[in-house]
């Protein structure tokens, strides 16, 4: 049995070495993805109106994205903040409208604009997620390298979506697999918890791969299961939930979404969604303001979430809390309000803050930058043994070959 569990291992870690590395390395930059964004293009988030005494009085987040609409009437804003923290721009997502003339979408070489609070100028346009190296495109190009490898969908398949979610179950059942061949012996437990820093080369390597992999299996399980949460959380995740708990189910699982080309404008405004958000909060009992709020005509459906300015990202626990209310009549349509719900419902809102460490703020950040080089570690020492072994193997196959031509004649003498 254990010699069938290595040679799975074996192919399961070759399998998934290049985009366990890779997703392990952009895992411990983009923990900081806002930190480093914001310092690579200061042009994206700071304003130039802090830089000018007596420019005025920042405008709340809706009246921005109206006059920005206004302005440039071949996009919607898809995303805002209601407020922003003192002297950073307004950053917002948008999305090109339908040209009745031709019933296609206006061309929009760009989803995402930064906006001086003060002045309403946008100060900066980029297109979120392009295959770009340059500066304003480098974070963003590195978070969805991080779960989509950047593959093209194909017939309308999110692959590079698709291609992680199963890495991450290759890698669930390696964990289990690994940890079984790193205690061969169970009376020298130790010796799979050990570091031989002193004797290095080969012996360090494999130190590092198996007891370095042993000292932090639970976070590894727990980071393979969260990316199986996040790329198919729909396909295999709730599924599974759905047989030992009940799950709450919200507007983008029932709802069929359409094709973009075939999306309607809303029948009520941001300032409209947001005071019944205000209202639907109240009632709830929830206690942040309304901080942000989002729009997508694939789903028919607004959201408004509720958080302090400054705290879009939910550091901290499960995350923010969100509200959502039908596009067309305002009726409210679920939400995610996180510790609320059944135990699948918040095993689910806790997939990402355990993912990116936000769970525990900071520190949590600063784990999980810590956990995304070991495992790009683990990736490249475990290539490191194969081709070592793979290099032994030969040799003795050869050594095997050499020796057979001498070996013939006395076995056939005999």
């Amino acid at each position: 049995m254990r010699a069938l569990f290595v040679i799975i291992h074996r192919w399961f870690g070759l399998a998934a070495a290049v985009f366990l590395f890779i997703s392990g390395a952009t895992g411990a930059v983009i923990s900081w993805d806002h930190e480093l964004d914001a310092w690579l293009n200061p042009q994206l988030f700071h304003a130039k109106s802090a830089d000018q005494p007596g420019a005025g009085e920042p405008k709340s987040g809706l009246e921005l994205a109206n006059l920005v609409e206004k302005a440039e009437p071949k996009l919607r804003v898809t995303y805002v903040l209601t407020s922003e923290e003192p002297g950073h721009t307004m950053n917002m997502m948008v999305e090109p409208r339908l040209d009745p003339a031709t019933g296609k979408l206006y061309a929009l070489d760009y989803n995402q604009i930064a906006v001086d609070p003060v002045t309403a100028e946008v100060q900066g346009r980029r297109m979120w997620g392009a295959i770009s190296l340059a500066p304003e495109n480098l974070l963003p190009f590195l978070y969805k390298l991080h779960y989509t490898m950047h593959l093209p969908d194909v017939g309308g398949i999110e692959t590079g979506v698709w291609l992680m979610g199963i890495v991450g179950i290759v890698w669930a059942l390696d964990c289990f697999i690994a940890l079984y061949l790193s205690f061969p012996n169970w009376r020298s437990w130790r010796k799979s918890f050990a570091f031989r820093w002193r004797d290095g080369g080969h012996k360090l390597n494999f130190d590092l791969h198996r007891s370095g992999g042993v000292w932090v299996w639970g976070l590894l399980l727990i980071l393979a299961v969260t990316s199986i949460s996040m790329n198919l959380e729909r396909q295999v995740m709730r599924p599974i939930l759905q047989t030992v708990s009940t799950l709450t189910s919200g507007p983008f699982d029932t709802r069929t979404p359409l094709a973009p080309e075939k999306t309607g404008e809303p029948a009520i405004s941001r300032e409209q969604v947001v005071e019944l958000g205000r209202k639907e909060a109240q009632r709830l009992g929830l206690t942040e303001p309304a901080g942000g709020v989002f729009y997508s005509g694939m789903f028919g459906v607004y959201g408004v979430g509720f958080f302090q300015a400054g705290n879009d990202h939910g550091d901290g626990g499960l995350g923010n809390a969100w509200l959502y209310f039908d596009s067309k009549t305002g009726e409210a349509a679920g939400g995610r309000i996180p510790g609320s719900g059944s135990a699948g419902d918040i095993f689910l809102q806790a997939q990402f803050p355990l993912h990116s460490g936000r769970i525990l703020g900071l520190p949590g950040r600063i784990f999980i930058s810590f956990m995304g080089a070991l495992v790009a570690m683990l990736s490249v020492t475990g290539v490191i043994i194969w081709v070592r072994k793979r290099k032994a193997r030969l040799a003795q196959r050869a050594k095997q070959a050499a020796l057979a031509p001498l070996q013939r004649p006395a076995t056939e003498s005999n």
